[in-house]
């Protein structure tokens, strides 16, 4: 499968061969994700923000793909987020999944918190992929201590 038109998405990441990261991707860049092969796209983003597309359930539908919304408040991030994000994580193992949001900090908070409570990685194994996009806020620091417990 050709990741090579996915590599121009904002902040790309591609972390296994099922899973890959991004900031918000435009609908061409979403005909791209489907073209390589990703079976669903879950967005963390709210669809109220600047950059959203109009109708971004439809343009993934219309490729389809399974579209999943789960709007995390960037400044206001919520356990029941992460609960939810987990549930759709581990009901598609095995699936390719496309994960993003406006910048893919929101996703890469999510993803290395998925890896480490999930899937026991340690948190030296899974905060490079973090620091790789951002330095987390105090927000966002918090709630990894919260978390993690």
């Amino acid at each position: 499968m050709d990741e090579s038109a996915l590599q121009g998405i904002y902040n790309y990441r591609r972390l296994t061969d099922l899973i890959a990261t991004a900031g918000q991707p435009s609908e061409e860049e979403l005909a791209a994700v489907a073209h390589a092969g990703f079976e669903a796209v879950v967005n963390l983003a709210l669809h109220d923000a600047e950059y959203s597309l109009p109708d971004e359930r439809r343009t993934v539908e219309s490729t389809g793909m399974r579209y999943i919304h789960i709007p995390v408040v960037w400044e206001r991030p919520l356990r029941a987020d992460l609960e939810r994000f987990f549930e759709v994580m581990d009901e598609m193992t095995g699936k390719r999944i496309f994960v993003h949001c406006a910048a893919n900090k929101r996703v890469s908070a999510f993803m290395a918190l998925y890896r480490q409570l999930r899937q026991g990685w340690s948190a030296e194994a899974v905060m490079p992929d973090v620091l790789a996009i951002w330095e987390p806020d105090d927000v966002w620091r918090r709630f990894f201590q919260e978390m993690i417990g």
